[in-house]
């Protein structure tokens, strides 16, 4: 998810690593496990309910985030959409 305003950021703060859904209450991440799924979720939303896409485009934008690169998660390795079109999808959010 793009974070455009505070309210997106976990917490409210700009600072933070993570946007407000893939953070508990208690301010820690969620597993690698939820967070992919409620990504692929969101995405599947964004994209017709094309659900192999949104793993696509879930993982294209884990492995770009510094926390996902440092951990070792099973769901994060396969197939990712390309730059391009993870650019076009995320234009059109």
């Amino acid at each position: 998810m793009p974070l455009t305003k505070k309210e997106d950021f976990a917490q409210g703060n700009e600072n933070a690593l993570f946007c407000l859904y893939c953070v508990k209450e208690d301010g820690e991440p969620k597993s690698c496990q939820e967070v992919f799924e409620g990504g692929v979720q969101y995405f599947m939303g964004q994209l017709g309910g094309d659900r192999q896409k949104a793993e696509k485009v879930v993982r294209k934008n884990m492995n770009q985030l510094p926390y996902w690169k440092a951990k070792d998660c099973e769901l994060l390795k396969g197939e990712m959409v390309t730059d391009e079109e993870f650019e076009e999808i995320l234009n059109k959010l």
